[in-house]
Order: structure tokens, then sequence, then C-alpha cells
């Protein structure tokens, strides 16, 4: 029989062995690193790495699937060397080489539907490993994360939450055919990395015991995807398989990017589809680094999962939903730590209000570009025509998303980097200088009425910050392909008063124009976050496609602006007093704060509209838009008058949209703003033009 001194002295050696074990590993302890191989549904052997701070005890699970052949969480984690290779040491952390890259055989489907299974196979079996207590964080950058954002829309086991930096809602529009068109520059650099890494493990794989023939087909593969890639380029089945779908999921995702990262437009797209379930948006920085003085996601990135995974009441689900970093006048400046922080509840921000700004053929004298042109807050009277080139531009400056990942070294030449390079072969339209600060800060849209001398031209669009000095930094691009001149209404976003100011174009099909005919086309700027100081100034660039994207043939465009074209940039602003002081009395266009005077009113009668065709044609076709609803009308006998009943409106204001087509195929429209009386007061005529 034990003694009860000798009994009490064991049962303090298995209590302080059990706190040990509980307790996680010391700091400084080494990393163990055990190599896994995963056998998918269709044969593919995936390799994995799952490493831990000194041993592989259970432990929330940390885990990224990526093409980029590492062999630990620590090679591939892209956070600053604070964070060690990793979050904390109480996590373990799993990194899974995506089929047909690295050490797994199979072939990479560009996060295809064999690509996203793998995810939600691998995912099921991890979180019953001696290695995992069963709760999952997932981890990704650039595609990375898109593996996960692709993956949503298949039950992911044992996830609690997400933590992605940068990646794509939608493959096609957010990364490789932005506008429809190829931005081969991008795409060309994923697939060498990819084939670099992959050519390069092939001797440790060999060493492994990996035969070489599904090394070869896995080469062979990622050779033919770049051919399909190029094979599809209209948003067709091959891309909605690599889109973003509703999901069966509902864990958080804490989404960061930067307002000038080469996939700038996916994560601002993955949060309001995720929005409802508790999700935050981080514009902090990704591919393009982060603000001098700031760590970038990462602080924000443990936070997230130590409240998920481990269940510390950081207050981290009480934090801002929506936190950006804005430059104040340019990337560089945001890079070197120049920023305002602007924090809110949504994305777009709330408040945010679209100022309409018209391309006028008025000079600026501030370019020296082909036309010196101005932005107006009202429509020119009558329609001017000026036309530029459609040669490759200088890609570090007018595209300064992809500019931003290629690092500092950029940096040092600073005509690399400025719009006035460009003046000579693009159309400008500056605003005056601001008398106050000015936030820019949303999703933007161009409105233009362009003839081009090909069937096939290319729309790129800069906006630039003006400085002082002269130098014009770019602050947003949009791009689009005269093939796609239509839009997705239902999925475009529009402001209070139903003007789209995102719009999301059809890319289904292609409706090449005929040389020298005029379209209306809706330009996407990616979102866009700067700060305009006073004394700056805001221009808009028409130029050619940035050389790192596929052009189109050379030709020239012709802008028409004004009269019955009247071409307009739709402008966020998030504070629409700084707007109107900075831009002085007047310059509030549609959309801005009621005035005090109340506005002559109308009531329950018919409104006559003329609508002008351009002499030598005819209105064929006309559509009426009036609080949200559409009419379309044709064989229209007087084309020249529209008449609109107004029956059992509500008193408040309204605008009421003619758009036009004529036999030529030229668009034409109007917008007119009045004023209900509602019910029971005195019908007066209606104010003018909005």
């Amino acid at each position: 029989m034990v003694s009860s001194p000798i009994r009490f002295a064991l049962l303090c050696v298995v209590a302080l062995a059990l706190l040990l074990a509980s307790l996680p590993a010391a700091a400084g302890a080494a990393t163990v690193t055990q190599p896994l191989t995963f056998t998918t549904s269709d044969g593919a052997q995936l390799r994995a790495y799952v490493s831990g701070e000194g041993d592989l005890r259970a432990r929330p699970l940390v885990v990224e699937f990526s093409p980029y052949a590492e062999t630990s969480f620590a090679q591939q984690f892209a956070g600053p060397a604070s964070f060690g290779g990793s979050f904390s040491a109480a996590y373990n952390y799993l990194i899974v080489n995506q089929r047909g890259t690295g050490l797994s055989t199979g072939v990479w489907g560009a996060e295809g539907p064999h690509d996203q299974r793998d995810v939600a196979d691998v995912l099921a079996w991890a979180c019953h490993q001696p290695w995992s207590d069963g709760h999952i964080g997932l981890y990704g950058f650039s595609a990375s994360a898109i593996a996960v954002y692709n993956s949503l829309h298949l039950p992911l086991a044992c996830v609690d939450a997400a933590s992605l930096m940068a990646g794509t809602a939608d493959l096609y529009r957010d990364l490789l055919y932005p506008g429809g068109i190829s931005n081969i520059g991008p795409g060309a650099v994923v697939g060498l990395t990819v084939g670099g890494l992959l050519l390069g493990s092939a001797p440790s794989g060999v060493q492994q015991g990996e035969s070489p023939v599904s090394q070869l087909q896995a080469g062979i593969g990622l050779a033919t995807l770049s051919a399909e890639i190029l094979a599809h380029p209209t948003e067709d089945s091959f891309w909605d398989a690599r889109t973003q779908r509703p999901d069966v999921n509902r864990f958080p995702v804490l989404a960061d990017t930067s307002f000038y990262d080469p996939e700038a437009r996916g994560p601002f797209e993955s949060f309001k589809l995720l929005r409802s379930r508790g999700s935050h948006l981080l514009v902090f920085g990704a591919h393009d680094g982060y603000p001098a003085g700031t760590e970038g996601p990462f602080p924000e990135f443990q936070r997230w999962f130590d409240h998920y995974l481990l269940g510390k009441g950081n207050g981290v689900e009480r934090d801002p939903v929506v936190q950006t970093f804005v430059g104040n006048g340019s990337r560089e400046a945001l890079l070197s730590g120049s920023l305002t922080r602007i924090n809110a509840s949504d994305w777009p921000l709330p408040g945010t209000r679209w100022q309409r700004l018209y391309l006028s053929p008025a000079r600026a004298a501030s370019a020296n570009s082909l036309n010196d042109g101005t932005l107006s807050a009202s429509v020119p009277a009558s329609r001017s025509v000026e036309a530029y080139p459609t040669l490759p531009s200088l890609p570090t400056a007018t595209d300064p998303h992809t500019t931003a990942a290629l690092g500092a070294g950029v940096d040092v030449v600073p005509a690399l980097t400025q719009m006035n390079v460009v003046d000579p072969l693009s159309l400008t339209y500056t605003l005056a200088p601001f008398s106050h600060a000015v936030d820019v800060v949303g999703p933007a849209s161009l409105d233009v009425f362009v003839a081009a001398t090909t069937p096939l031209s290319d729309l790129h669009a800069v906006l630039a910050d003006v400085w002082p000095n002269g130098s014009a930094f770019p602050v947003g691009q949009g791009r689009l392909r005269t093939s796609y001149p239509k839009i997705v209404a239902s999925r475009s976003l529009t402001d209070s008063s139903g003007e789209v100011v995102q719009p999301y174009g059809d890319y289904s099909a292609t409706a090449p124009a005929i040389p020298g005919q005029t379209r209306e086309y809706h330009v996407e700027f990616w979102p866009i976050g700067n700060h305009f100081a006073a004394g700056h100034r805001l221009r808009l660039y028409l130029v050619g496609s940035s050389g790192f994207m596929l052009p189109g043939p050379p030709g020239l465009n012709l802008v028409s602006a004004g009269g019955v074209t009247p071409s307009r940039l739709l402008l966020p602003v998030t504070a629409l007093s700084a707007w109107c002081a900075a831009r002085g009395p007047g310059s509030c266009t549609a959309g801005s704060r009621p005035r005090a005077a109340s506005p002559a009113c109308v009531r329950g009668h018919a409104l006559t509209i003329h609508l002008r065709a351009p002499r030598g044609q005819r209105i064929v076709a006309i559509t009426v838009t009036l609080r949200g609803r559409r009419i379309v009308l044709h064989h229209i006998r007087r084309a020249a008058i529209v008449r609109v009943r107004l029956t059992r409106l509500p008193r408040g204001s309204f605008r009421v949209r003619i758009d036009g087509v004529t036999n030529r195929g030229e668009r034409i429209r109007l917008t007119r703003s009045y004023h209900s009386c509602g019910s029971g007061q005195r019908t007066r005529r209606p104010g003018g033009r909005g």
C-alpha cells in the first residue's frame, strides 16, 4: 500500500504534467514540421506540411492552400518580420501545395472546380487529425485567398473564421480580364511563378519518389491552362466556375486589400457578399506593401483569429466594420505614411454622394495634352468631338494597380509613375484647384460617348491628383473594351437618384461597333481612395491602354462631349459640404443636398419633353426611366417629343431620364429633375434641367 505522502507526491506530479501539457510551447521553442500526403477523391496526391512550436499537440489550426510550392507556413506567410512567420505559438499551421504545384500531383486549375473540392475535402480530413483541436482558421494571400473565396459555396468543415489578403471575387473581372481586356502582364507573372516553382521542385520530387510522369503532366497542364485562359475572352461558364458564389458557411471573413492592389476590386466585392455574417473590411495594404509606421493587416488578422479560434474577448467584433488607409495625394505618399484614416460601418461609405462632372472642351490651361479640357458641373451646350490615338501607354504611369506590385524600385524614377509623361498622347479634363481638402473614396463611373476607327478598341481612363507643382499622380483607373457596351442593370450599383455609379459590365458576348459609330460606354473605375489637399486639382485622362495589357489594334478614339452626348464622370465624395466648399457656389450637381428654397412642383399631369436627334438622323427607340421603372417606346412617329404622365406620385423630388437611339445607333440622353406637389397642392411649371 502506497503511503499518503508518496500518494500526494504522485498526484502533484500528475497534476503538474497535465498543467504543462495544457500550456502553449515555450516561447522560442523549435518549430516542428511534419510532411503529410492527402489523397483526393480523383486520386491526386496533395503534399502538405503541418508545423507547430515545440510539438504537434492538438491546437487550433490555421490553414493555407497555395500554388507557390512552399514547405511551411513560415516560408509562405507574408507578414512582417515582427510576426516571426506565424500569428502565434498558440496555433498549429498547415500549408497545402495545391494540385499540380510543388510536390502535389494532378493539374492546377486556377482555383477551378477541382481545386475547390480539394479545399473542402482537406479541411474535413484535417479537422479530425491529432494536431487539430477542431477549430480551423483560413489564411490566404492572393492566389491562396482566391482558393478560399471560390470555395465558399461548399461546406468547409470546422472553420470558425478566415483572414484573407487581396484575392478576387470574380477572377475574370477582378484580375485577368478587367473591363473585358486581357490583363496579360499579371497573368503571365502568376503562370511563370507557379511554373518556375514547379520546375524547381522537380529534383526534390524525384528524390522523394514522385514519378517524373506526374511532374510532366503537371507542367503540361499548366501550359494548357494558360492557353485555355486566352481562349475564353468572354465571361462564360469557364469563368463562372471561378467566381465567388452564394455560400453555405456562416463564419466571418476579415478581408484586406488596398486602393492600389492589382486585385483591389475583389475584397471590396467579397465584403459586400459576406457583410451579413459579421465580416469586416480592411484597406491597409497587400501586394503593394503597407504605409510606413504600420504593420499592415497582420495585427488585425491575429486579433481576428485569437477571438474566433481561441475565444479571447478582445473586442474585435466591435471594431469599425470598414477601416481604410487613404493616401494623401498619391500611392507614394500613402506608402511613406502620409495618409488619412477613414472608418465606417459599410462599403460604399455611408453618406457618399456621387458628383456629376461633365467633360468640356473649355481649356484648363494646365496640361500639355491633345485638348487640355475641363470638367464642368453642367452639360456644355454644344457637342464637341476630340480624338486621341489608341497606342499602348506607359504602364507604370497609367496602371497604378499593377505597378504597385512591382515594389519600391519603380519609384526611383518619378517620371515613370507620373501621368505627365503621357500628356502628349492623351485627352485630359481638369478641375480648378480645390479651395478646401476633399476625400474621394468609393467606386466611380465614366459614361462616355465614343466612336472608334476600328471595330475593336479599348477605353483606358485614369484619375490623377495634380499637385501645385504640376506633378500628376494616378489615383484610380477604369478600363473597358468597346466590344462590351452593355451593362447588367440588376447587378450595377446605383445612387439614391437611380443613377448607375458602379456599372456591372456585360461581358457574356461581344458586340463590336461599326467604325465611326458613336456609342455610349459605361466604364467602371475600381475603388478609389484619395485625399485631395487644398490647392490640388483632379484630372481625368483618356489614354491608350496600359502596356501591361494585351492591346487592341491601333487607331483613333473620337470622344464626344456636350450637347446630345453628355459624357460625364460620376465621382464619389464622402463629405458633400467639403466638396461644395472646395468647388464654390453652383458646383454641387445632381445628388447633392436639397436647396433651402422650395422648388417649383408638378402634380398629376403630362409633361412634354423634346428629344432632338442630330442632323440627318431620326430617333427609332426611346426608353423612359422614372423612379426605377423603365418603359421602352418603339415606332416613334414624332421622334423629338416624349410625353410623360405624372400620376399618383408622392411628394418629393424625382428624376425623369430619356434615352434615345437613332437609326445610326447613336445614343442620346436627357435628364430632367422635378418636384412633386403630392395631393392637394397647386400645380406649377417644372424647374429646369437636372
